[in-house]
């Protein structure tokens, strides 16, 4: 069994106590990462704090270097990653090398969207005739040290468009990956050590929350933080975090607003494809389905024959059904599908359950007094809501707590858009499923799905100052 160790000051240095990983696939031990104590955090902070001048001193160019390097060596290192991704958090081995080699590519484009974020100068006079005179160079600084903070379902990926950005922006970065998936994690520090990155410019925290949750959250030495997570954590973070900036990407309840004219048979496969990936751990997962009655039956009756293509097993067979992360997400999922039977549901597919892996759930006839029309299962579990009109759709998309995104399927555009400037939420996509990428549009969510815009450009322009230097010219 390995044992990793953190990456501090161009270092990689273990801890008096360790945490152990299991896979959720089999339970078998993965290795060993490092529960650092709250010294060793500051020690860390310290270091990445003097490394911040020299960083923040490099050219746009010269920092893209590193980052182009460690694109590299992750593309080169993808199948050998992709492996150790899969086994720590139960995804299809296919798509856990893909998330490799998208994260590559995300660190590119990041190196090259860092070298067009740009300054200006700008001219006085607009308002009064005394300021005719003034001249302002307006530039963008780094904040200083960003905490990163991953979560699980993508523990590269969501990694990477945190440290990326930053590092492109001139700050230095705290990073720390999720407790499962925190080998995954290493493995990306791992790369951009290999690709030179300066001592301290780059540093790894693995630990136990109850030791060091809320004391890097609290840090004094963070200025700010950009965390990807559940809401109840975000909210606490947000309490925590004080003044200063944070950038939060939350859970969501992610709706499938589907018409009398849609495309009915592309409805399904997207709604499906949507819903299910990755047995549903993903915020921006379709999480319900509200449909117009008129074209419920068939069209839950499409959904159920697509629910019946999807392979239920082990990650390296490439099921599109895996365990989900632990027991307790499993239980969790377990308990908001008892109270959709108990409270008359109709279950479209098998309801099946053996340990974490349980069979892809469809229920039809969902009403609004259970549990699962409101709360996010993070699973593969899927209701049918029957709704009279679009008007009513909207009305209970819109009473969700979070508002990361909705899908409207509709042949009508005029009306597409109509409802997509109703619905609260960050994104609407039109005739397709909801969904991150690409990584260089925006990304957002509101209420209870987040705070702060992403996307590469974004990112970037968050994880910066901006500062302006007047001149006199007279």
């Amino acid at each position: 069994m390995t044992e990793y160790k953190n990456l501090v000051n161009g270092e990689w240095k273990g801890s008096d106590k360790t945490i152990t990983i299991y896979s959720p696939i089999d339970n078998v031990e993965l290795g060993t990462v490092p529960a650092m104590s709250q010294t060793e955090v500051d020690y860390a902070m310290e270091k990445a704090r003097a490394a911040l001048p020299a960083w923040r001193s490099l050219s746009a160019v010269e920092r893209a270097t590193y980052l182009h390097k460690a694109a590299d060596i992750l593309e080169r290192d993808k199948e050998t990653i992709g492996t150790v991704l899969a086994k720590e958090v139960a995804k299809g081995i296919n798509a856990s090398i893909g998330e490799v080699v998208r994260t590559a590519d995300l660190i590119r484009y990041a190196a090259e969207e860092g070298l067009r974020i740009t300054g200006q100068a700008m001219e006085g006079g607009g308002f009064e005739a005394a300021s005719k005179n003034k001249l302002a160079v307006v530039r963008r600084e780094p904040v200083g040290i960003v905490l990163a903070i991953a979560p699980f379902n993508y523990p590269v990926n969501l990694s990477g468009s945190k440290i990326a950005p930053a590092l492109i922006a001139g700050n230095v970065v705290m990073f720390k990956p999720p407790t499962q998936g925190s080998i995954s994690g290493l493995l990306l520090a791992k790369a951009f050590d290999e690709a030179g990155i300066p001592a301290g410019v780059l540093n790894t925290i693995t630990g136990r929350g109850s030791e060091i949750g809320d004391y890097i959250i609290e840090h004094k030495e963070v200025n700010f933080i950009n965390f990807t997570g559940s809401t109840p954590i975000g909210e606490r973070i947000g309490r925590l975090a004080g003044m200063r900036p944070i950038m939060l990407e939350l859970g969501g309840k992610d709706a499938a607003v589907v018409l009398e004219d849609a495309d009915l048979e592309n409805a399904a496969k997207q709604i499906v494809g949507g819903a299910y990936s990755y047995s549903g751990q993903r915020c921006t997962a379709i999480k319900r389905v509200l449909v117009v009655d008129s074209v419920a039956d068939k069209l839950a009756a499409l959904i159920k024959a697509e629910v019946a293509k999807l392979t239920v097993g082990d990650p390296f067979d490439n099921a599109d059904i895996t365990p989900v992360i632990d027991n307790a997400s499993a239980d969790f999922i377990w308990g908001l599908i008892e109270d959709a039977q108990e409270k008359g549901a109709t279950a479209l597919s098998e309801i099946k359950r053996e340990g974490n892996l349980i069979w892809p759930a469809l229920f039809d006839n969902v009403t609004v007094d259970m549990k699962l029309a409101w709360e996010e299962p993070f699973g593969p579990v899927l209701p049918i809501i029957r709704v009279s009109n679009a008007d009513e759709a909207v009305t209970i998309a819109n009473q969700s707590e979070y508002g990361l995104q909705s899908s409207v399927f509709t042949n009508d555009f005029k009306k597409a858009f109509e409802i997509a400037e109703k619905l609260e939420v960050g994104t609407v996509h039109i005739n397709n499923k909801t969904q991150r990428g690409p990584d260089n549009f925006p990304f957002l969510g509101l209420k209870g799905s987040g705070a702060g815009v992403q996307g590469i450009k974004y990112s970037i322009e968050a994880m910066s100052n901006v500062k302006s230097i007047v001149f006199d010219t007279k």
